[in-house]
């Protein structure tokens, strides 16, 4: 397995003085290259999940291990090294540096991994269809092809694992369906495994593993952790 974990736990206080436990996942696991969907109630941990994954937040208890490497055991800067080397992920925000180019955005991702490699870049982009955009600004772009200078820069450092959090939640209908394509497509054609988090009735139809994060977490029945945690 790519992805396996045991006992993962992350719990966050509340204004009351209480602690309200967001991520309680005793068992998940997710092989080689597989595709999968995850789907929840607004506040259900889903985010979390994914950042607890990627190594972003690190879990109050419990093992998270990813292409042989146990990133739940790392300090912060062990986990941001196999962050950069194994995983991809795409933000619903995008997240671009709004100062760089297209190009300059996804070199900056590569600088975290093993280093900028200009003709991957540019070769990137115009699979993604930006091969005339590479020196525009994100301000300069729609906000479809912010997400492929997105999905380019995740997939930049070839992950063997691809987190998408509402990947398509900032787009129109077809948009969404563009941009969810290209990111199957992407991820088959660079060997990634794909963890899609959505709400989208019309996205998780696209898959054919589709899991609701209350089958999976024990804390996803307890919403009131708050939006932005969801």
């Amino acid at each position: 397995m790519l992805l396996t974990i045991e006992n993962l736990r992350k719990s966050y206080g509340t204004p009351d003085g209480s602690v309200q436990a967001v991520v309680d996942v005793p068992v998940f696991s997710l092989d080689t290259a597989q595709q999968m969907a995850l789907c929840g109630t607004s506040g259900s941990g889903k985010t979390t999940f994914l950042n607890l994954i990627a190594g972003i937040l690190k879990p109050d208890a419990g093992r998270i291990e990813l292409d042989g490497c146990a990133i739940s055991d790392a300090s912060e800067a062990g986990r941001d090294r196999l962050r950069a080397r194994t995983i991809g992920y795409i933000f619903q925000t995008f997240n671009l540096l709004q100062g760089y180019t297209c190009i300059e955005n996804v070199l900056l991702g590569m600088s975290f991994g093993p280093g900028a490699d200009r003709r991957r870049a540019r070769g990137l982009l115009e699979r993604v269809g930006l091969g005339q955009r590479l020196d525009h600004f994100p301000r300069q772009l729609s906000t479809g092809q912010q997400q492929r200078v997105a999905v380019a820069r995740a997939l930049a450092n070839r992950p063997k694992l691809v987190l998408a959090d509402e990947p398509t939640g900032n787009l129109d209908p077809a948009s969404a369906a563009e941009s969810l394509g290209l990111i199957h497509e992407t991820c088959l054609e660079n060997g990634a495994a794909l963890l899609l988090v959505s709400h989208d009735r019309e996205v998780l139809g696209q898959f054919d593993n589709v899991r609701d994060l209350a089958e999976i977490n024990r804390a996803a029945a307890c919403p009131s952790a708050g939006e932005a945690r969801s």
